[in-house]
């Protein structure tokens, strides 16, 4: 029996999930695939995983928590959220659900022109207050690390003010941000009849500046009918690259324009939505390595019976990823475990293909698959217990939050039982 030195033990866990394989992304995961340790004790030292085993170890610990046979999983992490913005969209709720298209409304000013409108007139406190609220609901529901884009600015200044809002985020709030730049999401009222004018705007001023300023990570693009179409998309995207920012793309979300098959051409880490993709474009998808963020929240809030070809995935082994989609307008969901749940009811993934869409691919969908995502030695310790004696409960318990303890780098930082600490 060895002997281990650490700041928080995890002891008495039912099922630990620790969803660690040589070769990430995973594709057609199984149980296998979760790597469960039964009857299992978790060590955590300086944020980071030192320790995992089944059974009892004997441990010097500063702070013990007892699972009590409850499931224990790497920390969710929301690959695809659109979460700084201003203003609400509920009138546009109830126009679909008259039978109102989502593109309709967005071609008579609502949709994203709408938010833009209402982001723009606010300041930057006041979108941070808004978005700190936003990121404190996710971390209550598991949520350890996020990826947010901007895309409601539409502006140089405003693009900025939204980046900047997100790097405030990263610095004050206890979950971890992702920024992408979306200064592509739409065209702002003001350049409706220069589409050109403002490709360049992003070109030679926006991407730039963004880069300058280390504002982002990622470069992202809504390569769509009325939006951007694919040569637009590939030129705003290969500029990205120029100034060091990786690719994704928002792909075959409400018609194929030839989207997904951008990605070997831009090397994206991603394409997302993809309910209308095609073979050619999941070949080129295996080709360039892209991950396939699927976002079933968004299907259920639109009302759309169409789904991604999660079958021809699985032949091709793409690696799928799953999100919310956190926005205003087409996605206000916000809980990971429920897009869990989502992701098996509507597009009929496995609970093993949505745990991992939720932790290491989705890691891998933001290139933080080295430092999260699963448990393993050297890894920050970003952990979830769950009210749950299996991890087929997960999906189960429809919209029910049964996070007992949510842990961000070994702190205990959410949770019904964060008071509760032995």
């Amino acid at each position: 029996m060895k002997t281990v030195e650490c700041d928080v033990l995890i002891k008495n866990i039912g099922q630990l999930l620790t969803i660690s394989s040589k070769n990430v992304p995973l594709t057609n995961p199984n149980r296998e695939s979760l790597g469960i340790i039964e009857n299992a004790y978790l060590a955590i030292k300086d944020g980071k995983i030192i320790d995992s085993g089944s059974g009892r170890s004997r441990i010097d610990a500063d702070r013990v928590i007892d699972a009590d046979g409850c499931v224990t999983l790497p920390g969710f992490i929301d690959s695809h959220t659109h979460m700084i913005f201003g203003g609400k969209r509920e009138r546009e709720f109830s126009l679909r659900i008259r039978g109102k298209e989502y593109l309709t409304i967005m071609q008579e000013g609502g949709g994203i022109k709408s938010t833009v409108y209402a982001t723009r007139a606010e300041s930057s406190e006041d979108v941070f207050e808004t978005s700190n609220r936003h990121l404190d609901r996710a971390l209550a529901w598991g949520t350890t690390t996020c990826e947010v884009k901007s895309g409601y600015g539409l502006s140089t200044e405003d693009e900025i003010k939204i980046l900047e809002v997100a790097q405030m985020l990263e610095k004050k709030h206890k979950m971890d941000i992702i920024s992408t730049f979306l200064g592509a999401h739409e065209v702002p009222e003001e350049f409706s009849e220069n589409k050109k004018g403002y490709v360049e705007l992003l070109l030679k001023e926006m991407i730039p500046e963004v880069s300058k300023r280390k504002l982002a990570k990622f470069c992202d693009v809504f390569c769509e009918k009325g939006v951007f179409n694919r040569r637009e998309s590939e030129k705003i995207l290969k500029e990205g690259l120029k100034h060091g920012l990786h690719s994704k793309i928002h792909a075959d979300e409400f018609s194929n324009i030839g989207a997904s098959e951008l990605s070997d051409k831009v090397n994206a880490v991603s394409c997302d939505h993809l309910l209308y993709t095609n073979e050619k474009g999941l070949f080129s998808m295996k080709k360039s390595g892209s991950i396939a963020v699927l976002l079933p929240g968004t299907n259920l809030f639109l009302m759309k019976k169409k789904v991604p070809p999660i079958n021809k995935m699985r032949e091709l082994r793409v690696p799928i990823a799953i999100a919310s989609d956190f926005n205003p307008g087409s996605s206000p969901v916000i809980a990971m475990p429920v897009i869990i749940s989502l992701s098996c009811l509507l597009y009929r993934m496995t609970p093993e293909e949505a745990i991992v869409g939720a932790t290491i691919n989705a890691a891998c969908a933001i290139k933080k698959e080295d430092a999260i995502g699963s448990i393993e030695k050297g890894k920050e310790a970003d952990i979830v217990i769950m009210d749950v004696r299996n991890y087929e409960e997960i999906p189960y318990w429809f919209a029910q939050n049964r996070i007992l303890y949510v842990i961000k780098r070994g702190k205990v930082v959410a949770g019904k039982k964060r008071r509760n600490l032995n």
